[in-house]
């Protein structure tokens, strides 16, 4: 009796260790592809991988693999929150992670495995009154449930930015001329309060004019990135930030936008050294033109019918260059146009190490770029919202359960998550 008692105790402890075992073998990673044929919600999925990550596992970002795949510890919490926020995922075993992981590190694909260690810290430079427009990064992170804090100039001047490892910038006029919106809003009640505010600010902070407050955060902005963050920015906010950098202790400003003419020959005074991306433009001096410079491609693409209105990503090295790579995963190549007061960039006004990952040739013009500067990084990405073709003021805001599988809005969550990234020395 007590030999088959011992048996009978025996054979339980070896079933437990069979699914011990069993479930380490088969049940070890979540796998989230990122193709167009699988994924049912690929913004979210970027919000799963965030979370998971702010919750201290690890994760690698498999690129080219389906789409920029992610694959992440498995555990029932995040099996959960896949199920939750309508993501596709996969439970894979140790096996099956290894052999996908050994067919990317094959020197004929061009393909990478990439660690991310940490979810970085994110921060939206945004007034904090509401606006007339929307911001499609505010939204997007709100829909991939990607956590942001909002600053905006105190913070800015306050040094708030040493807190962030990510800022993304507001459709923001840095130059301090109020949007360019005098031609068309001067008269408009949320143009004046808007004005309005912005003085009382720049007064709050101790600065005479709008323009000094602007140019005093741009600054801040850029000492940010140097030191080494990351700066996302999108439609004016791109130009205009450029713009107030070389402009640097020069009157660029009409009376109307800040009481008092601007300097003679101010266009000659304009120094390019000191800017992020651009170079030799000319700046639009007329003050009821809603135009900042030569810069922009808006009104230099009557040749592009919004039928055809598309734009390339460029394909990189993966193992050699892991940076441009990232921010280019996508599930197509080919992503839809759409405009804005800056809707993309005059490839004779970029500067020769920027590099252009989304352009349309035919009308040579860029849509997506990105830089260093110092030990930090920047992206620039042209127009308004990547669902909304000609965003105007007051129309209502994208739904973006509508879009979920936007590849547009994909690529501002690459540069949403590429800081995460295992940091490691550049080939190139």
């Amino acid at each position: 009796m007590n030999l088959y008692k011992s048996l009978l105790l025996f054979k339980k402890a070896l079933l437990i260790l069979v699914l011990l075992f069993s479930h380490s073998i088969y049940a070890s990673f979540v796998l989230i592809p990122m193709d167009d044929v699988t994924q049912t919600n690929h913004l979210k999925a970027y919000g799963i991988t965030y979370w998971s990550l702010n919750n201290g596992n690890k994760a690698k970002w498999l690129l080219n693999y389906k789409g920029g795949s992610f694959l992440l510890e498995d555990n029932e919490a995040t099996r959960n929150e896949c199920k939750i926020r309508g993501v596709y995922f996969e439970v894979i075993s140790n096996t099956e992670a290894a052999n996908i992981l050994q067919d990317i590190s094959s020197p004929s694909k061009n393909m990478e495995a990439v660690l991310l260690e940490k979810a970085p810290k994110i921060a939206v430079y945004s007034p904090k009154n509401k606006m007339p427009w929307d911001d499609a990064v505010t939204m997007v992170l709100t829909y991939a449930e990607i956590p942001f804090d909002v600053v905006y100039d105190e913070e800015v001047l306050e040094e708030k930015l040493l807190l962030y490892e990510w800022l993304h910038l507001h459709h923001e006029d840095f130059t301090g001329q109020f949007g360019k919106f005098y031609g068309a809003y001067r008269a408009a009640p949320w143009y004046i309060e808007q004005k309005k505010s912005a003085e009382e600010l720049a007064t709050k902070l101790g600065y005479s004019k709008v323009s000094q407050e602007k140019l005093a955060v741009s600054l801040k902005i850029r000492d940010f990135v140097i030191g080494g963050g990351f700066m996302f920015a999108m439609c004016s906010a791109t130009d205009s930030f450029d713009i107030a950098l070389s402009a640097e202790g020069i009157d660029i400003c009409e009376s109307m936008f800040d009481g008092d003419p601007s300097e003679i020959d101010y266009q000659d005074k304009i120094d390019y050294n000191k800017t992020f991306a651009f170079k030799d433009f000319s700046l639009v001096k007329n003050p009821t033109e809603y135009e900042f410079s030569s810069i922009d491609m808006t009104r230099k693409r009557q040749n592009i019918k919004r039928t055809a209105d598309y734009f390339e990503l460029k394909e990189y090295s993966a193992k050699w260059d892991p940076v441009p790579t990232m921010l280019c995963q996508n599930h197509t190549t080919l992503v839809k146009g759409f405009m804005g007061q800056t809707t993309s960039f005059d490839r004779s006004a970029i500067k020769s190490n920027i590099l252009v990952m989304g352009e349309i040739k035919l009308n040579q013009e860029a849509r997506y770029i990105h830089g260093v500067k110092g030990k930090g990084m920047f992206t620039f990405y042209g127009g308004h919202d990547p669902e909304d073709y000609q965003h105007r003021v007051g129309d209502p805001k994208t739904e973006l359960d509508l879009h979920p599988n936007s590849p547009g809005y994909r690529l501002i969550l690459n540069n949403v998550l590429f800081p995460a990234a295992k940091k490691k020395k550049q080939k190139t």
